[in-house]
């Protein structure tokens, strides 16, 4: 099992730029699946990026151009650098991993607070 722990978040002006990191309690190098996820309150829980072990990534079309993630294996982290950052990105953000191609494991989230 892994345990995920996401830092970083914060409040920020709208256009600034802020960056989350979600570390591991182990090796992430066999970890296939790792992302970002967010939930704004009342609302559904929102798929924001996600990164193979390849370096493979994926971007919700709010996002694309302006979020980035990565992933460093030798640090056990994974980074979301979010850039242009709108009020209607203010969310709670969640780490996630898939283990195996089925296991989920979330962390306790972090929260972004954007201002207008």
């Amino acid at each position: 099992q892994v345990q995920l722990v996401e830092s970083g978040g914060g409040l920020v002006q709208a256009g600034g730029s802020l960056s989350v990191s979600c570390a591991a309690s182990r090796t992430i190098f066999s970890i296939n699946d790792m992302g970002w996820y967010r939930q704004a309150p009342g609302k559904q829980r929102e798929l924001v990026a996600t990164i193979t072990s390849g370096g493979s990534t994926n971007y919700a079309d709010s996002v694309k151009g302006r979020f980035t993630i990565s992933r460093h294996n030798a640090e056990n982290t994974v980074y979301l650098q979010m850039n242009s950052l709108k009020p209607e990105d203010t969310a709670k953000y969640y780490c996630h991993a898939l283990i195996d191609g089925y296991l989920e494991v979330w962390g306790q989230g972090t929260q972004v607070t954007v201002s207008s």
